[in-house]
């Protein structure tokens, strides 16, 4: 099974977090946020130029960068 970034979603769609990748301090950062393997995600929309992205995690809309999203490996939901 082939997995996506986060970055990769299109607006609308819904996955699971598989992993989360890259420096120790990124990773922990979005593990403070809320994202964690085996959360159910999904991207509700992209700014106008693509950066950044409004999330929805457990009923909570977030904010993030792109570049941070790329950290952020999913897996279908």
């Amino acid at each position: 099974m082939s997995h996506r970034t986060l970055d990769q979603l299109a607006p609308g769609e819904s996955a699971v977090i598989a992993a989360i990748d890259g420096p120790a301090a990124t990773a922990r950062r979005l593990m403070e946020l809320g994202l964690a393997p085996g959360i159910s995600i999904e991207l509700v929309r992209r700014a106008p130029l693509g950066d950044p992205l409004e999330l929805r995690i457990r009923r909570v809309h977030l904010s993030l960068r792109r570049s941070q999203a790329r950290h952020v490996r999913v897996r279908p939901a």
